[in-house]
């Protein structure tokens, strides 16, 4: 249902002042509010939480709309415990003047989530939909939720926003909302039921089907919060300060050395990259589409070439990277990652966890549901490996400005170092011609992305994906 009562003004300023607002920078107006309706599972006392889907349109000259979902926890009197929630006030239609709170802070309002995944466990087919709103609530078998566990918000930069219930289920409600089925959703509900041990288990989610087109909106998704498990990327920062601190030991040599982490990750994507061609569709794609990709990838630099103009002493090298992939007979595509890094992957007590199956947050939701080649999610590790030991190097660099040499030397040692073990181990052994082609112009691909986006963004950190460049074909 359209809603007029609410202030744009009021959205637009709540947008501005969220983490996981996307479209910061850019001048925006609402240009449209819809209400889906009431979470279920509401009780006497409690808040009214109502979904609402906010549309976006920019003004600048890229243009374009955007569509956000915002959960409001509705209140008759403020609530002084939630003013850093405070989203604003207003006269509800048959309700009265309410002061409105984002919901995903309220442990009132999130209470209301998990009565309502608790109450699907016994709905037929473990679907729970409400008649008025819409919302569907799914449950995958398997493990029984505690309806009175608290829920905690996730900090931190996020695209979505992160809540926690207990210590044992985290629900992840998407901001930036489009209609199709959630990669994140449908990859960790495959994985899940075939007993893949490298992801979080799903619990559940959360969708509706719009009235008047049909088409499914995918809202949250309910999953195993892995509590002791830690980040992959704090893991190999952690690794590279134990070596630097160790000046006269080789990577190999000093006890946080990373290699065994790697070949186990490297082991850990190949199971999973095995389950989602069993159990998704895949194919072999012909020369058209292999020239296809090597096109997209050419067309990426020539748009990074203005922007990153030193890339142009690289282009010639990079083109005929990218020329080998357009002479391939074939490709081979999968259900991927999409957007693999060390960020996405935590270390638990039983082994390596691959995380957050959305895809490249740039896409639209129709391309990251197309099948990929494996050696995309290959090569955004192996740039990961490239990038921790950089990081750690530069932050030395003010406090001991002479050792950036040896600093330097040891970055590589260590990054060529993981890289190798966690290929081996992925591979199984040496890459035929056709995966080592494959591989070098993914690498090449996401460090001119990277260029890109270091130039825009971290303008002194642009020669880490440059120095990567100048690697190729050396």
């Amino acid at each position: 249902m359209k809603v007029d009562h609410i202030d744009p003004s009021v959205l637009v300023d709540y947008l501005g002042r969220t983490r996981w607002f996307g479209g910061k920078g850019r001048p925006f107006e609402v240009s449209g509010v819809e209400r889906v309706g009431d979470v279920p599972g509401a009780v006497e006392g409690g808040p009214r939480v109502v979904v609402h889907l906010v549309e976006l349109t920019y003004g600048d000259p890229e243009g374009g709309t955007d569509l956000y979902q915002v959960p409001l926890s509705l209140y008759t009197d403020p609530q002084s415990r939630l003013d850093h929630a405070f989203v604003g006030w207003w006269e509800e239609p048959d309700h009265g003047w309410v002061h409105a709170y984002d919901a995903l802070h309220d442990r009132e309002a999130m209470a209301s989530w998990l009565r309502t995944f608790v109450a699907a466990e016994t709905a037929p087919d473990g679907r729970l939909t409400d008649a008025d709103s819409g919302l569907s609530f799914h449950r995958v078998p398997g493990h029984a939720l505690d309806p009175e566990a608290h829920s905690t918000l996730f900090s931190g930069e996020q695209s979505n926003s992160s809540v926690m219930y207990g210590e044992d289920a985290l629900m992840k409600v998407f901001r930036k909302v489009t209609p199709g089925r959630n990669p994140d959703i449908s990859v960790h509900d495959v994985l899940t039921r075939a007993g893949s041990e490298h992801v979080a288990d799903l619990y559940g989610w959360v969708d509706r089907t719009d009235p008047a087109t049909g088409e499914v909106y995918q809202l949250a998704m309910l999953q195993q919060f892995l509590r002791t498990a830690t980040d992959g990327w704090d893991l190999a920062l952690s690794s590279v300060r134990n070596l630097f601190a160790e000046a006269d030991l080789h990577a190999h040599e000093v006890g946080g050395d990373f290699a065994g982490e790697a070949s186990r990750l490297g082991d850990a994507l190949r199971e999973v990259h095995d389950a989602l061609a069993t159990h998704f569709p895949s194919a072999e794609q012909g020369a058209d589409e292999a020239r296809a990709l090597a096109d997209a990838m050419k067309g990426r630099l020539e748009a990074a070439l203005p922007v990153v103009p030193e890339l142009a002493a690289h282009a010639d090298r990079l083109r005929a990277t990218y020329d080998a992939v357009a002479a391939l007979p074939a490709v081979s595509v999968q259900q991927v990652h999409g957007d693999l890094h060390l960020g996405q992957t935590l270390r638990t007590a039983v082994g390596w966890k691959i995380v957050d199956f959305e895809g490249e947050p740039a896409k639209t939701l129709a391309e990251r549901q197309l099948p990929d080649s494996p050696w995309r999610d290959v090569a955004g590790m192996l740039r990961s490996f490239d990038y921790a030991p950089r990081v750690v190097e530069r932050s030395h660099t003010e406090d001991d400005p002479e050792g950036a040499t040896q600093r330097a030397y040891r970055a590589e040692e260590w990054a060529h170092r993981n890289r190798n073990h966690f290929l081996v181990a992925y591979a199984g052994g040496e890459l035929a011609p056709e995966q080592q082609v494959l591989l070098d112009a993914y690498v090449a691909d996401k460090a001119v992305y990277e260029t890109v986006y270091e130039t825009r963004n971290r303008p002194t950190w642009v020669s880490i994906p440059l120095d990567a460049i100048a690697r190729i074909g050396a």
